[in-house]
C-alpha cells in the first residue's frame, strides 16, 4: 500500500529533486502539492514538473488525506509549516534547514516525540560514495583515533539565479544553519562521536554590497567529545563559473594518530596518508546511495528496524540543533558554548 505524500512549498530546487524521487518511487503516491506564492506557483507550472493542486497550505492540510507532508518553502517559513503538519498527525520530510529558530525546533522536537512522528531531512552528504567510503575507513580505524577535522563546504552564490528571497531580511536564517548542518550530520555519522562545544563562530557580508543584509561568509570552530577539534568554512565564495564542479566543493580532511584521510565531492576517491607509509594510497569511491535519506525515512515511518546506520529523526533533530546553536553563536556573537 502506497504512502501518501503532499508537498508544501517549492521555493528551492532541492524540493523539486525530492518531488521527482517521490514520484518515481513505487511505494509513494503524491496526492497534493501546494505553493502559496503566486510567482513561484506560476514558475512551477511553467516547468511542467510539479502539478500544483492548492494555493493555501491550511486548506491542503485540512482537505487532503495523506501520511507525509514534504516541505520546501522559504527557510524562515519551514518551522511553522512543520509544526502545523505535526499537530495534524503527519510525518514530515524537509529539505535542510528544517527551521531557522531554536524555539521552533523545541516545539518540533516535542511534537514528534509526543505523537510518535518521524522527521526526515535531505542530509545526503552521507549518501555520496566518496564520503561513504571515507566513513568506512574512519570506523575501521585506518587512521586511529580522530584528533582533528577540517571541512570546506563553500558554495557558489550564483546571485542572479538564486531565489531572491535568500537575500531578503529574516527569510534565509543564516549561512551556518543553511550549509553547516550537512557537515555536522556527516561528522557525527562517520566518527560515532558527539559534538561537545562550540568554540567560535562567525558570519559576515564579504564584498556583497547588492545584498547588505546577507552574510555570505561563515566559519566555525567546534570540539568533539574526545577532544577532537573541528574547523569549518561554509561560505558562498566559490567561483560561480565552476558551479558545483569546483574541486574544493565539500572537501574534508580527518587527521588521526596513524594518518590522514581526505576526499571531496568531485574527486571520486579517498586518499589515505598513513604514518607508516611514504606514498598516499588512493581508494576509489563507492557507489552513491541516491535517495538514501528518503529510504531511511520510509523505513522509520513503517516502523522497520534501522538498516545499519540510517538517518533517523533523532539524527535530524540533533544536527539541526547544533547548526542553530552555531548560527546563534555567530549572530550574537558568542563563543565557548557547551552543547
Amino acid at each position: 500500500m502506497s504512502i501518501k505524500f503532499a508537498f508544501a512549498g517549492f521555493r528551492h530546487a532541492h524540493i523539486v529533486d525530492l518531488y521527482k524521487q517521490a514520484n518515481a518511487h513505487p511505494d509513494i503516491e503524491i496526492v497534493a502539492a501546494c505553493e502559496e506564492n503566486k510567482e513561484a506557483r506560476q514558475a512551477a507550472d511553467n516547468e511542467n514538473t510539479v502539478e500544483i493542486t492548492h494555493s493555501l497550505f491550511t486548506a491542503m492540510l485540512a482537505e487532503v488525506d495523506c501520511e507525509v507532508i514534504a516541505v520546501g518553502d522559504v527557510f524562515a517559513r519551514r518551522g511553522c509549516i512543520l509544526i502545523e503538519a505535526l499537530k495534524a498527525g503527519r510525518h514530515v520530510i524537509v529539505d535542510k534547514p528544517i527551521c531557522t529558530r531554536l524555539e521552533e525546533l523545541d516545539e518540533i522536537t516535542a511534537l514528534a516525540a509526543d505523537k510518535s512522528l518521524a522527521i526526515g531531512c535531505k542530509l545526503d552528504l552521507r549518501d555520496w560514495g566518496a564520503f561513504r567510503q571515507m566513513a568506512t575507513m574512519i570506523r575501521s580505524r585506518e587512521i586511529g583515533e580522530v584528533s582533528a577535522i577540517t571541512f570546506g563546504g563553500q558554495h557558489p552564490l550564483n546571485y542572479d539565479s538564486r531565489p531572491a528571497w535568500y537575500f531578503e531580511k529574516d527569510r534565509h536564517g543564516g549561512t551556518l544553519n543553511d550549509i553547516a548542518v550537512h557537515a555536522i550530520d556527516y561528522i557525527r555519522w562517520a566518527t560515532g562521536l558527539e559534538f561537545a562545544a562550540i568554540n567560535a563562530a562567525r558570519n559576515w557580508n564579504a564584498d556583497l554590497p547588492q545584498a547588505p543584509d546577507f552574510k555570505n561568509a561563515a566559519q566555525a570552530m567546534l570540539t568533539m567529545q574526545n577532544g577532537c577539534g573541528v574547523l569549518g568554512d561554509v561560505s558562498y565564495l566559490s567561483p560561480d563559473g565552476f558551479g558545483y564542479r569546483f574541486p574544493h566543493y565539500w572537501r574534508m580532511k580527518f587527521w588521526g594518530r596513524d594518518g590522514v584521510l581526505e576526499t571531496s565531492f568531485n574527486t571520486g576517491e579517498v586518499v589515505l596518508y598513513r604514518r607508516d607509509a611514504s606514498e598516499p594510497k588512493r581508494i576509489p569511491a563507492g557507489e552513491n546511495r541516491t535517495g538514501g535519506y528518503l529510504e531511511d525515512f520510509l523505513r522509520e515511518i513503517n516502523n522497520e528496524e534501522a538498516a545499519g546506520d540510517d538517518l533517523r529523526t533523532a539524527d535530524v533533530l540533533l544536527a539541526s540543533r547544533t547548526a542553530l546553536r552555531l548560527q546563534e553563536a555567530a549572530d550574537q556573537p558568542l563563543g565557548n558554548l557547551n552543547l
